[in-house]
């Protein structure tokens, strides 16, 4: 009698490990891919945001692409991103970095934006601390931030930038290297 409840309760286990691995399979398979609209599917894998900040490397996470307008015009656009994850209950988060663009009336469309030409065009650089966050970015300046865009959709954003941007007290980071390619409100982690 306890050879065949030993060998029952093996095999029910055996299932049950069986059945989470499926589950965890199918969670992981269906989480690696988003809906492109058009009936096919899309890498997250093919999506970024980095930038080298001073000679450092750097995969943004949470990184998102968001804007809006009238008549189907992008009026503002904001990109951004974090240099890592934020930790539940820590009131100070991690370094980020974001651009805008505001053209109320206008359209944001593929090409070419450079500070401080962009009259309503920034860059920011923020780093959080415990005595308040420390903000660089182009106005202080009229650092030069350029910003070019080679495609801009619902379907999501892409292009490259660099510039510098810089702290009231006159200290300067410079970016090189960025290069983003975004989907439209998804949060991007590499």
């Amino acid at each position: 009698m306890e050879n065949s409840q030993a060998r029952f309760f093996n095999t029910i286990t055996k299932n049950k490990i069986l059945v989470c691995l499926a589950l965890v399979f199918l969670f992981l398979s269906g989480c690696s891919k988003k809906d492109s609209g058009g009936g096919g599917t899309e890498q997250l894998d093919n999506y970024y945001f980095k930038a080298t900040l001073d000679g450092r490397k750097i995969n943004f996470r949470a990184a998102n692409f968001q804007g809006g307008g009238n008549d189907d015009r992008w009026e503002h656009i904001v990109v951004g991103g974090f240099e890592g994850p934020w930790v539940p209950g820590d009131l100070i988060g991690p370094p980020g970095l974001s651009f805008e663009i505001w053209r109320l009336g206008g359209n944001i469309g593929t090409g070419a934006y450079s500070t401080p030409e962009e009259e309503k065009m920034t860059a920011k650089y923020n780093i959080q601390t415990a005595n308040g966050t420390i903000i660089y970015n182009t106005y202080w300046a009229d650092d030069k931030f350029n910003l070019k865009i080679d495609a801009i959709s619902k379907k999501g954003i892409n292009g490259s930038f660099s510039g510098t941007v810089r702290n009231e007290d006159g200290k300067a980071v410079k970016i090189t290297e960025g290069s983003f390619n975004l989907p439209y409100e998804d949060l991007i982690n590499p």
